[in-house]
């Protein structure tokens, strides 16, 4: 197609063309320069399979991430870490938020425990309540008893 005025018709390339390298967007020796680039990178590079590791390490970082190995500090880090998990020994690794964090953890089993010695202000307040709860139960049920007897009685007398 000559080009002369612009007539508002576009040509596309066909898949063809794309593949040939023949299409108008890029000269024809561009395939053939890249072929040659790919063939001779492969003849550099020894016949080897890769293990998973040097996969791992091959793989591509964004921006600088691959030149410098940094510890983000605005990295969201695991926020609950449980008492039994937390090494003693490791206490001067943790920051102050998990340190509260263990020592909130901690303090929670220690008062549950206590709770179930009944040894707290309200495990003995509680007790207390039960305690006369569980008497007045009985006494109610004392009573009932006692009705029913009675009742049971007056029945037997209307009988005779």
């Amino acid at each position: 197609m000559a080009r002369g005025k612009p007539t508002g018709e576009r040509t596309f390339s066909s898949e063809e063309e794309l593949a040939a390298g023949t299409s108008a967007g890029r000269p024809k020796s561009f395939k053939k320069k890249q072929v040659e680039k790919e063939v001779y990178e492969r003849r550099e590079e020894p016949i080897e399979e890769e293990d998973e590791e040097e996969v791992e390490k091959t793989e591509k970082h964004k921006g600088t991430a691959g030149l410098i190995e940094i510890d983000n500090p605005n990295l969201v880090k695991p926020k609950s870490i449980k008492a039994k998990d937390v090494d003693v020994d490791r206490t001067a690794g943790l920051s102050r938020r998990e340190r509260e964090e263990i020592e909130k953890q901690r303090s929670i089993l220690h008062y549950k425990r206590l709770q179930e010695e009944g040894k707290t202000d309200q495990a003995t307040k509680d007790l207390d309540r039960l305690s006369l709860i569980r008497q007045e139960r009985a006494e109610a049920a004392k009573k009932r008893e006692e009705e029913k007897a009675a009742k049971e009685e007056r029945k037997a007398e209307a009988r005779k």
